[in-house]
């Protein structure tokens, strides 16, 4: 099972290059980032894991720049958003961004997207909070159109594009009904997003990883349902807290990938952490 991490870097944080230089040399599989453009400080929106929101929401670097770090300074990691706000984003130039960096790393891009919970932070972008699911799914059309290799037109209901030269192209070949770098959905299991999933994407990117022993048959038969090759569905758990009983059960549910959360702090507690994550590389039993 391969294993990658995710990490809120902040100003406060190792930076980009430093932490990518170690992740490799470990052997760790990749690196995913969340995104945050800001917080409104007058905010109704509850944090969805209770509590007080945590001081790196507000703090996040830039994943495509920080990822753009991290590619020039390693050869084998894959690097990967977790999630990209695409709701938030003018679709024809983050179709730009992502087929660069993907470009410029030699395919080793994962295009994690997803809808957002901070209702504050979309309605700034202009996002209506009711028809973002829509929003995502129809600017990733239209960034998939960009990205085929002949210029390609799309007509949505949010946006559209004539058919254009736009290049680079991402490095993976098309799959299926999906052009573009690897791309993976998040979000709570349902049937709207098992839909997207099946239409656009290559697979899902459950956060926690809680309740995959039910919901894997059904996202398996709507994908199946869909004409994709069943071989071909990539279920990747995000944000994990990694014990050995559970990538055992994740293994058992045909899963080969798990993303390890780490902790927003400084360097010292970084690498600690991945000290206590290194024996998930070989099959052992993670530190305490």
């Amino acid at each position: 099972m391969r294993i990658a991490v995710t990490i809120f870097l902040t100003d406060e944080t190792p930076t980009p290059t430093r932490l990518a230089r170690e992740l490799e040399q470990r052997g760790f599989s990749g690196l995913y980032l969340p995104e945050h453009t800001h917080i409104p400080v007058e905010r109704t929106t509850p944090y969805p894991a209770g509590g007080d929101l945590p001081r790196e929401y507000g703090r996040t670097l830039d994943p495509f720049v920080a990822l753009g770090q991290a590619a020039a300074v390693t050869e084998r990691l894959g690097l990967g958003t977790g999630i990209t706000l695409v709701a938030q984003h003018d679709p024809i130039a983050l179709a730009k961004q992502i087929a660069t960096l993907d470009h410029l790393s030699g395919g080793r891009f994962t295009l994690g997207l997803g809808y957002g919970w901070n209702v504050e932070e979309a309605a700034d972008h202009g996002v209506s909070w009711r028809t973002r699911r829509d929003l995502v799914r129809d600017r990733v059309r239209l960034m998939q159109a960009l990205w085929s290799e002949k210029p390609t037109a799309y007509e949505g209901e949010f946006g559209s594009v004539r058919a254009s030269l736009a290049h680079p192209k991402p490095v993976q070949e098309p799959r299926g009904p999906v052009v573009g770098p690897r791309t993976l959905v998040g979000g709570a299991a349902g049937p709207k997003l098992f839909a997207h999933i099946a239409e656009y994407a290559d697979g899902w990117l459950p956060i926690g990883g809680r309740g995959l022993t039910e919901s894997l048959p059904v996202l398996r038969s709507v994908w199946a349902d869909a004409g994709r090759d069943p071989a071909a569905l990539q279920v990747v758990p995000y944000a994990v807290r990694p014990t050995p009983g559970k990538l055992a059960h994740y293994a058992e549910l045909g899963i080969e990938e798990v993303v390890v959360q780490l902790p927003p702090a400084g360097e010292a507690e970084v690498l600690r952490a991945l000290d206590a994550c290194a024996p998930l590389l070989t099959g052992g039993t993670p530190q305490p």
